[in-house]
């Protein structure tokens, strides 16, 4: 007699874990709210008022169904992007779309790469697929295509990983270094473009690339600059066939229609997106200057946080960030040495930041008083 599931010998073999735990289950561990959210990379800014409304007006029809083209949503994109409306998908954030196009493309054993320590929601579904995962370490914090294109070379990879902006350094590369990692792109592997922090990052950053070239697919999100994290909603561009396998595999009800209404609302403010863009602008240099005062470095940023490098090793920014929840300051670190002597700050609001400015000195002191 058999019981309970019977697990594919895969499924069997991976471990029962999430790319992230949540700020919700941290503060349910410690029985209270955090002050300061500033660990997610959410928007403390929120997104669009008339996202909002769009999204307020259409909750009374959440009894029906939703487009499962996103149909109205897909053409705005299309025509804000220059390109045919077959060169786009719409999915349920960029980490949905990121499983379903490894699902598509990887296989049992199949070499995929990527940076050490660059986003591991890719990593989780590589994993989850039966995958090969070949990484290749940062350069001078920032992901070094040269030698991920080497490293694809080299394994035959079917797909190969880089963020432009990165998460979790928040450094970038500028269009030309992308575009020729592009140009380089082995016979057989896909260059994955993940661009969530594209709209934080300056003019020259995103390449022109041909919506037909089968070499890459470029994804974007409406959880960053457009404050919809909780929305789930993100869109990718690329050549017509690859976008036409989505189909094969993407949930076609995935997206609420609520998220589909309030994107499409989201994206045709563009009044707002430049709010916020200048609003993190701000915070960015507000984080640079606290860091400063209290002796630490903050890395340049093309994202809506900053990378502060606290000067010792990983144990020691763990301590760090773990002080600062104590005093109701939520932030993240990179998981990978040497990335992980960084504790990476969200751009928060003028009180947030407050918060952070006045509990860091603390927060650093009680982390060297354990050493």
């Amino acid at each position: 007699m058999t019981h309970g599931p019977r697990f594919t010998p895969l499924a069997d073999s991976l471990p029962a874990s999430v790319p992230f735990v949540g700020p919700e289950a941290l503060e349910r561990a410690r029985g209270r709210p955090f002050k300061a959210r500033l660990g997610a990379n959410e928007s403390v800014f929120g997104p669009s008022p008339r996202a909002v409304a769009a999204m307020q007006a259409a909750a009374a029809e959440t009894w029906k169904y939703a487009d499962p083209e996103s149909h109205d949503l897909k053409a705005a994109l299309a025509t804000g992007l220059g390109v045919d409306t077959t060169h786009v998908a719409v999915g349920e954030g960029i980490d949905g779309m990121l499983g379903n196009l490894v699902r598509l493309t990887v296989g049992p054993g199949d070499p995929v790469v990527t940076s050490l320590g660059a986003y591991p929601t890719f990593n989780y579904h590589v994993a989850g697929f039966g995958g090969t995962l070949v990484t290749v370490p940062y350069r001078n914090d920032h992901e070094d295509p040269q030698a991920l294109i080497a490293k694809a070379a080299e394994t035959g990879a079917k797909l190969v990983y880089i963020a432009n902006p990165d998460n979790p350094m928040g450094t970038w590369h500028d269009a030309g270094t992308i575009a020729a990692m592009i140009e380089a792109v082995p016979d057989g592997t896909l260059m994955v473009l993940d661009e969530a922090y594209i709209e934080f990052a300056p003019q020259g950053t995103a390449p022109e690339i041909d919506p037909d070239d089968p070499r890459v697919i470029r994804l974007r999100t409406f959880s960053k600059a457009y404050g919809m994290a909780g929305a789930r909603v993100a869109y990718a561009v690329g050549a017509a066939p690859l976008i036409a396998a989505f189909d094969k595999v993407r949930n076609h009800f995935g997206i609420a229609r609520i998220s589909q209404v309030g994107a499409l609302a989201a994206f045709e403010d563009t009044a707002y997106l430049a709010q916020v863009q200048a609003a993190v602008s701000v915070a960015r240099g507000r984080i640079r200057e606290i860091a400063a005062a209290n002796g630490l470095k903050a890395l340049p940023s093309a994202t809506n946080f900053v990378a502060v490098d606290c000067g010792r090793d990983g144990a020691f920014a763990r301590r760090v960030l773990e002080e600062l929840a104590a005093r109701d300051v939520f932030v993240r670190m990179p998981g990978v040495a040497p990335l992980d002597r960084c504790i990476r700050i969200s751009a928060g609001t003028p009180a947030d930041l407050d918060l952070l400015e006045e509990v860091l000195p603390a927060a650093l002191e009680a982390a060297r008083k354990s050493d």
